[in-house]
Formats: C-alpha cells, sequence, structure tokens
C-alpha cells in the first residue's frame, strides 16, 4: 500500500471521530486553571460579519477615510462582535473554552506613508483606549458577545497595546519619510540616550533643558523626578498636526511628554524599549503617569466587561518596572470583582526559554506566549531535526521560576497572525506533499501541542485547513467568502473549498480531529495538569514518546508522536505502578509487556495517547 494510501486510510480509521470514552464537559469556570483551557485566538474582522451597517465604522468618504475595502488584504473587511457571537456554536463545538481576540479598540481608521496605505483592521493602531472600534460594533454588542460566552462557560481573553498608540506625532527633522510595507524606510532613525540625553536640544551641545531631571533608572521612576521632564525635544522636535491633537483618548495621551520621541526600533537592545515599533507613537512607559494611566485604563474594561484576561502586545518593548507595577494591581483589580481566575500572559516574540523566562522571573507577569514551544515544535516537524529538540526544549522549563508549574501555564502554539500558518511552513517544506500527507501533518503537530504541558492555542482557520503565503496581512483570511485573490488561489488542505466561499464547516477532517483531542484533554487530567516526562526522543529519529503524569488522579498517560513517513514499535519506559492500560486515541495495547514497559505501535505521521491508573 502506497504511504499516500497508509495516511488516508488511518485517517478515516482513528482520526476524526471522538468516542465516548473521550467526552467530557470542562469544569465550571472559576474552577479551571489556565492550563484547562483551550484557546482560540480569531481577528474580529476577519472571523464572521453579522452586521453590514457597522462596515465603514460610520466613517463618511472613501476608504481612505473609513477603511473598509475587502477587495484589499491591508483593509477592514467586516467581521465584527454579532459575527463571533453568531458562531459561538462553531467555536465551541472544537472543544474550546476561551476565545482570544485581537485588540478591539477604537483604532486610527488608515494610516497612509506615501503611496502605501493600510487601515486598522488588526486592532493595534489605537486612538481610544476607552472605547470599541465601530468597524467591530458596539459597547453594547461587545458586552452582549461576553455575556453569551461566559452563558457557556467560555471566557474571554482581550488583547490589550500598552507600548504604542496609533501614528499620530511626527518630527520636523524627518518629515519626509516613507514606508515600505513593513515599517518606515528611511529618516526618523532611532537616537540613542547617550548622544541625546533628556536634557539636551538636538544634540549634545545643544541648549540644556528639563533640568534637574535624573532620568529613567529605576531608583528615579518617581512622580518627584518627572515632574522636571516638562520638554519633548531631547532627540527630535516632536509635534501633532493640527487635525489630530486632540485625537487619542484619555485626553493625556495628547501630550507629547509622555512619548520616548526618539525615532524606530531596531528591535534590540535600548532602541527594543525606547524606539517607535514600526512608525508607531512610543509611550514613556518610565513614566509613572503613564503607569497610573494604563492601569486605569484596563481596570476599566474588567470592571465594564467582566472579562477573564488579557493577552499583552509587545511585551518585551515595554520597561520591566511597568509591568512590575501594572500585572498586580491588574489582577489584584480582578479579584476584588470576583473574578479569582483572571490570567495575564506577554507576548515576548523570542524562541530563548531563557530569554522569555526573563519576564515571568523578573517583570512578574504570570505567563508569556511560548515562543519556545512553537520553535521547537517546527524544529522537529517541519525543519527535520530529531525528536531530540522536544526533549532539550521541555528542560528548559527550569528557566521559569515555578519550573513545571509556571511552564504549565504558557500558551502553546504553531502559528499566528504575524509569523504565518504552521500549514504555511509545511507547504513550503514539503512542496510536493499531496493533501493526505498535509493533513496527516498538521494532524500530528496539533497533537502534540494539545497533548504537550502549556495551554494549547488554535490559530483561527486552521482547523478548515487554511495555508497561508506568508506572515502578517498574508496570514489572516476571512472565513466568510474573500475577495482576495493571494487568499483565494490557495490549495485547502483537506477539502475542495476555497476562501472564496464560506469555511464554516464542522464536518472538515481538522476541525473534528481537533474537537476530539480537546474532547480527550479535557477528560483526562494528566493531559492539562500532570508533569511531562521524556520517555523516549530519537537521537537521528523521528519518535517522540512522553509521559503525562497526575499524582493526584494516580493517571498516567504515554503520548507516542511519530513524525517518520514509516510505522515504529517501541518499548516505552514507563512507571511500574502502570500495568493496565486503556486506548485514548490511537490504537494501544491493555497491559504492559513487563514493569516500567510498554510496548507502543504509532503509524506514519501518527500518534497514539494511551492511559493508565497507577494501583
Amino acid at each position: 500500500m502506497s504511504f499516500t494510501a497508509r495516511i488516508a486510510l488511518l485517517t478515516l480509521a482513528c482520526a476524526f471521530y471522538a468516542t465516548a470514552s473521550v467526552a467530557a464537559a470542562p469544569a465550571p469556570i472559576d474552577d479551571r486553571l489556565p492550563q484547562d483551557e483551550v484557546i482560540y485566538f480569531l481577528l474580529p474582522d476577519r472571523f464572521a460579519n453579522g452586521s453590514d451597517a457597522n462596515d465603514r465604522g460610520g466613517i463618511a468618504g472613501d476608504r481612505l477615510q473609513h477603511g473598509f475595502d475587502p477587495d484589499d488584504k491591508g483593509f477592514f473587511h467586516g467581521g465584527d462582535f454579532q459575527g463571533v457571537m453568531n458562531r459561538l456554536d462553531y467555536i465551541q463545538g472544537m472543544g474550546v473554552t476561551a476565545i482570544w481576540l485581537s485588540p478591539i479598540f477604537e483604532n486610527k481608521a488608515v494610516q497612509t506613508f506615501g503611496e502605501y496605505a493600510s487601515a486598522g483592521y488588526h486592532g493595534y493602531w489605537v486612538t481610544d483606549f476607552l472605547n470599541v472600534d465601530p468597524h467591530l460594533g458596539t459597547r453594547e454588542e461587545f458586552r452582549a458577545f461576553v455575556d453569551a460566552a461566559h452563558e457557556r462557560g467560555m471566557k474571554v481573553y482581550m488583547d490589550i497595546i500598552t507600548n504604542h498608540t496609533a501614528d499620530v506625532i511626527k518630527y520636523r527633522e524627518c518629515e519626509n519619510q516613507r514606508w515600505d510595507g513593513a515599517g518606515p524606510a528611511e529618516g526618523c532613525d532611532y537616537r540613542a540616550l547617550g548622544d541625546y540625553p533628556w536634557t539636551t536640544i538636538g544634540s549634545p551641545d545643544g541648549e540644556a533643558i528639563n533640568a534637574g531631571f535624573l532620568g529613567d533608572e529605576p531608583a528615579y521612576l518617581t512622580p518627584e523626578n518627572f515632574a522636571k521632564l516638562d520638554n519633548p525635544n531631547w532627540a527630535y522636535t516632536p509635534y501633532v498636526p493640527d487635525a489630530e491633537k486632540k485625537s487619542k483618548n484619555p485626553a493625556w495621551l495628547n501630550d507629547l511628554i509622555y512619548y520616548n520621541n526618539r525615532g524606530n526600533t531596531r528591535w534590540e537592545g535600548e532602541n527594543s524599549i525606547y524606539g517607535d515599533f514600526s512608525g508607531l507613537d512610543d509611550l514613556m512607559t518610565q513614566h509613572p503617569r503613564v503607569v497610573e494611566g494604563m492601569i486605569d485604563i484596563y481596570k476599566q474594561w474588567i470592571t465594564d466587561f467582566r472579562i477573564d484576561g488579557y493577552r499583552v502586545d509587545t511585551t518585551r518593548h515595554v520597561n520591566v518596572e511597568f509591568w512590575q507595577e501594572f500585572t498586580p494591581a491588574i489582577i489584584a483589580h480582578a479579584e476584588s470583582l470576583g473574578i479569582d481566575h483572571f490570567h495575564v500572559f506577554g507576548e515576548v516574540f523570542e524562541p530563548d526559554p531563557g530569554q522569555l523566562a526573563r519576564w515571568v522571573n523578573e517583570a512578574k507577569i504570570p505567563s508569556v506566549l511560548d515562543f519556545g514551544f512553537q520553535d521547537a515544535a517546527a524544529a522537529y516537524l517541519v525543519r527535520g531535526e530529531s525528536a531530540r529538540v522536544m526533549e532539550r526544549f521541555i528542560h528548559e522549563d527550569q528557566a521559569y521560576a515555578g519550573g513545571h508549574d509556571t511552564a504549565a501555564f504558557l500558551p502553546t502554539f504553531l502559528g499566528n497572525h504575524d509569523m504565518g500558518r504552521y500549514a504555511g511552513f509545511l507547504r513550503d517544506k514539503f512542496p510536493e506533499a499531496d493533501d493526505a500527507e498535509m493533513l496527516a501533518r498538521v494532524r500530528l503537530a496539533h497533537a502534540l501541542m494539545m497533548f504537550s504541558r502549556g495551554v494549547p492555542t488554535i490559530y483561527y482557520g486552521d482547523e478548515q485547513g487554511f495555508v497561508s503565503d506568508a506572515g502578517d496581512q498574508d496570514a489572516r483570511e476571512t472565513l466568510f467568502p474573500s475577495h482576495i485573490d493571494i487568499y483565494n488561489d490557495n490549495d485547502l488542505i483537506g477539502t475542495d473549498a476555497t476562501t472564496a466561499g464560506e469555511n464554516f464547516d464542522v464536518e472538515h477532517p481538522l476541525y473534528k480531529a481537533f474537537a476530539e483531542m480537546a474532547a480527550a484533554r479535557h477528560a483526562n487530567p494528566a493531559l492539562r495538569r500532570g508533569i511531562q516526562v521524556t520517555r523516549h526522543s530519537d537521537l537521528e529519529g523521528e519518535l517522540y514518546v512522553f509521559s503525562r503524569l497526575h499524582e493526584d488522579s494516580g493517571e498516567e498517560i504515554v503520548v507516542a508522536i511519530n513524525n517518520d513517513t514509516a510505522p515504529r514499535r517501541f518499548n516505552a519506559r514507563v512507571d511500574g505502578r502502570s500495568t493496565e492500560w486503556t486506548t485514548v486515541l490511537g490504537t494501544c495495547a491493555d497491559r504492559s509487556a513487563a514493569t516500567g514497559s510498554y510496548p507502543i505501535e504509532v503509524g506514519a505521521l501518527d500518534f497514539v495517547v494511551c492511559r493508565s491508573v497507577r494501583r
């Protein structure tokens, strides 16, 4: 039998139908720890359009004013809160327990740089931090969505920004900047603190300003010190065009003194904290007024909507001291309202667990998105490194204060709206793979994510076999019918559909596979809360076997991931008390071969999940 035929039979036989043995509802919302969740991440504008009335956000004019143009991948396409609420059955049917929305705040509708223009459909160009974007709906419609999710026992995580606002501030010295589609390409170069301290204008030899200001070393982050900072011209001469002088809310955000005003970041070192993120106005998060203001803003959203957590954008581009104040204040406020499960996780775009851990250990953020898992999984399943890469990765959990207990809170993922979709990575690596092989590889990767420690996070559209061409705008397709040629010409996995049509197919093989995996996770405490112990990783091959051990329930669950195109047999080391076994997913032997040894058979590009309750 050919490899393709084996995969097709395997897929049909054992992948797609959840059995009664794994079906289980998640615990009540107040009883769930972060690692009990299955997260679904979506961009409201690209998910479902519940109302055409808000497509232009109530803004008159053409697309460069209102930002709506479904024929342009960089503009609003029409999705909204009502659309997400209308599809809660679809989302929950995958076993999802928490919905993470990209930022919903009112954005600058369109930003234009020379001949290049794009809209704030993604939510990261905020002008009004206290209002929802009218393209997505109203505050009342957002409240109705949150309430509807809560009635189903589902959590809602908001995506928030403290690092920057929309690009409103300009610099006199570089007004002729151009845009290359990813960020300012020339002008507005970063000007360092050593060359342009806060007490000079334009150059080290300039006129003295801000007399008595001691800088922003940790010892000087006081209102008294920052009261001496009153002239924002230390590096450039910033200004705001007349039409936008009062464009931001709360009103204090319109004062130039609360921004770093040093030009564009180059993403590393000092400029990573003080530089403008692709031209966006970089907030001076060292300033006590900015800290106080951001805490007040994000307390208010919890008070008003009773949401369940925050994903924090661009965490690494904000000084550590900000987070040391912000996060405890936010969590304490949520607890004061009876939201004891409020979860905060930061976005630190960094694959090194040691670097990620800094933001947990030092900045005191409870959790960060696990870019380390994403990189290790891609190294193993896409780039062709041996299974040993996963064993080494799990060992690095000890970089986090609390070790396994902290790593268990990290949201894990395979691709996202910035880097692109996992299936796109596979297509680049395996351009000749047919649909059956692509389907098996995507399913296998999600099994690794679903059954490893951490909080599995599904990127919307992956369950419909979406395959992005690249990252950013190229990986932000709509689930409702798309007009975008570079989306519509993609060969989706597991279906004859295209993105030109609607894609909410609950019969899609990946949708069913994800639902089956989520059900297994909900049904077995060890798959949510158990310690992960590597049982085997090929030094030069592609078999990875690990146990999840849960002392409270006495469960040991063995998971075998086979990234090889041939089946494998293996005797796995297990706990000596684990002797009798049942199948969770796949086909499992019912007894250990000997004390501490369990026989495993796993097909090509397949996995098995086997459970024993230790006596």
